[in-house]
Parts: C-alpha cells; sequence; structure tokens
C-alpha cells in the first residue's frame, strides 16, 4: 500500500465515522499530502475530491497541469479545468450532493468558495475536516523525517557557505541575497519562508523584516531561513556576533543556548508539549530576561513551515512519536538586540528527541570587522 492510498483510507475511515459521504480538500499542500502532486493554483480552483458513495477519489485541476498532475498524482481520477470553465458547475457535473454534509477545510475554504458551492449544491452544508487532516499530517512517518532531514542539510550547508560571504559595507538584503542565491545551488526548490537577517538593534524583532541596514562591528546578527526541498521544509535560526563580543552579548547568548538545550532535552513521547516550553521558558525566567521572552517556543515542521502541534506552554496535549517541531526560545531587548537559536527536532520510534539540525550552537564571531 503507498503512502497516499493509506493516508486517503485514513481519511475514508474518518469521513464514515462522521457519515460524511463527500469530501473537497482545497489547500494545496493537502492536496499533496493525499496525493502526490504539489503544485500553487493561485487564483485557479483545485482539489481533491473524496466520494464516498461511489468509492472514488478525483483530482481537480487547471488544465495547465493536467500533464504534471498525470504524471506526479497518486489519485487517477483526473478532471482538467480549462480557464473558460465554471470549476463549480465541472465539480456538479461529477459528483452528485443532494441533502448531504460535505467534509471541508473550514479554515482554508474562501467565502467566495463557500457561496460558489451554495449555488451549484442548493442543499450544500459542511463539517469540518481541516482539525483532523492537521492531526494526520502531525505525526511523520520515518521516510517524512527523512525528507526534513535532507532540507535541514541543505540549509546548513547554505548557512556555512553564506556566513564565508560576509565583508563590511554589506546590508542585511545583501547577505540575503547571497543566502538564497546558495539554496538553488545546493539543491533547494527554494526558501520555505522568506529569508531573515537581522542585525544590531533590529535583531530584537522576532518577525523583522531585512532591509539596507548595513552590517555593524559590535552587532549581533541574526539569521533564520529554511528551504523547501521534495515538498518538505526545514527551519534553522544562529545568532552571531560581529567583532568581539561584549560581556552582555555573551550572557544572554549563552542563557537562550541553555534554554535551547533544555527545551530540547525535556522533550520526549508522554509528556504534555507545553512541558517543552516550560523548561526552555524556565531557564530565561530565572536569568532575569522573562520579560524578554513573549512568544512561545517552537511549531510543527513538515510540508509547511509551520504546522500543528503549537508549542506553547499551555497545551496539554501529549508529546507523540512521529511529532517533528522547532524549539527556538529568545531574548529580545529592544534599543539592544536579540538572540535565537532554534532546532528542528523529531520525537522517534523509541519516543526520544533526535536533533535533526547538526550546525554548532557555541557562539560564533564573525571576526572580519
Amino acid at each position: 500500500m503507498s503512502i497516499y492510498q493509506k493516508r486517503l483510507k485514513q481519511l475514508q475511515l474518518y469521513l464514515n465515522e462522521q457519515k460524511l459521504d463527500f469530501a473537497i480538500v482545497t489547500q494545496p499542500k493537502n492536496i499533496f499530502y493525499y496525493s502526490g502532486f504539489n503544485s500553487e493554483p493561485y487564483e485557479r480552483f483545485m482539489a481533491v475530491v473524496i466520494d464516498l458513495q461511489k468509492s472514488e477519489e478525483y483530482l481537480f485541476v487547471p488544465a495547465l497541469d493536467y500533464e504534471a498532475a498525470s504524471e506526479h498524482s497518486y489519485v487517477k481520477n483526473i478532471i482538467p479545468i480549462s480557464d473558460d470553465e465554471n470549476p463549480y458547475e465541472k465539480l456538479k457535473s461529477v459528483i452528485q450532493v443532494n441533502n448531504q454534509i460535505v467534509g471541508l477545510e473550514i479554515k482554508e475554504i474562501t467565502l467566495y468558495q463557500q457561496e460558489q458551492l451554495k449555488n451549484v449544491f442548493p442543499h450544500f452544508n459542511y463539517q469540518d475536516i481541516g482539525r483532523f487532516i492537521a492531526n494526520q499530517r502531525m505525526l511523520k512517518t520515518p521516510a517524512e523525517r527523512t525528507k526534513v532531514l535532507h532540507a535541514v542539510t541543505i540549509i546548513e550547508k547554505v548557512l556555512a557557505d553564506g556566513l564565508k560571504k560576509i565583508e563590511k559595507g554589506m546590508t542585511e538584503l545583501d547577505l540575503v541575497s547571497e543566502f538564497d542565491y546558495l539554496m538553488r545551488k545546493f539543491g533547494a526548490d527554494g526558501p520555505s519562508f522568506s529569508t531573515t537577517v537581522l542585525s544590531g538593534a533590529k535583531s530584537s524583532l522576532p518577525h523583522g523584516h531585512p532591509d539596507q541596514n548595513k552590517l555593524q562591528k559590535g552587532d549581533f546578527l541574526l539569521i533564520d531561513m529554511g528551504v523547501v526541498a521534495d515538498g518538505y521544509c526545514s527551519d534553522i535560526t544562529r545568532t552571531f556576533v560581529l567583532g568581539e563580543p561584549t560581556t552582555k552579548q555573551k550572557n544572554i547568548y549563552e542563557i537562550v543556548r541553555q534554554a535551547t538545550l533544555s527545551g530540547v532535552s525535556t522533550a520526549r513521547a508522554g509528556i504534555p508539549i507545553g512541558s517543552i516550553d516550560k523548561a526552555a521558558r524556565r531557564v530565561i525566567q530565572e536569568a532575569g530576561y522573562g520579560q524578554y521572552f513573549n512568544n512561545r517556543v517552537g511549531h510543527g515542521l513538515g510540508i509547511d513551515v509551520h504546522e500543528e502541534p503549537s508549542i506553547h506552554e499551555k497545551n496539554d496535549r501529549l508529546v507523540e512519536k512521529g511529532l517533528l517541531f522547532t524549539v527556538e526560545p529568545g531574548i529580545y531587548i529592544p534599543g539592544f538586540g536579540g538572540v535565537r537559536i532554534e532546532e528542528d527536532v523529531y520525537i522517534n520510534e523509541e519516543g526520544t528527541a533526535e536533533i535533526l539540525t547538526s550546525f554548532p550552537t557555541a557562539l560564533q564571531v564573525i571576526d572580519r570587522f
């Protein structure tokens, strides 16, 4: 049984339990998860449709993607939709929904899509299946772990080579350009999110944007980036100092490093997910910097760079084998700068935490300043 068949069977069992005869999956990454076809349709309609009444699955794709879908999709009932066709009328011609409740990902479906479905299915109603899909995707197989590890290996090569490009007069955006070029050079499909390079006081912004700010001696340099490779993402953050670090910089850095270690070493099957956040956060709080760390400690990682579970202190769901997530505590002091160190972690078949990232976490100084 292929992995896609297995995933679809699990979804079909859930639909049966919920007494749903139909499901329409429209989120592109979920379509990839169930079919193996990875594409971004933009404004065009694309969906995996499960019809339990006929025991059939369909893949609706824009006509321009038909050839690629035929090559890559496990679902072989492929319905192309040309640009001059109404995709919802096409959907109606294939499946017959009469007084039925349809399974939809309600976090993903737009109001426009809902209105179009109502237009073609007069008695249309829906039930959320998005939570089930998110939970299904949350538990990664060893094969998925290997794909994430491949993406991690690429981004660590990018980071190591990119650091060699740093020189006086370079801006944050200059360094972003170097990293993005290296991602392609080393075989990535592209970045998994916008590459972040923040220097000096700007490094205190957890979601700051790189600009023409020049790298200066004495700055923290925070680099957060990842790649997509073979459909799976990596995500790594490391913080450096340009030139000789001050005592305060070294102290803050070491606190964050110990917090990251504490979060990772706590992770194992059977404990509440929130315990990982609490372990990392406790190190920062006891060092007197709790007010400068006000976000969750991590997030799930896989086909999307942000997936379930959310690694926050109030999450009482238990850690399970197959979870793959980040641990990335930080200290962000306005006007001074910030430090974040991020590891990618997999809970393996023994229920223990395996760190997929291997780039050193000891403080590194960029001495060309």
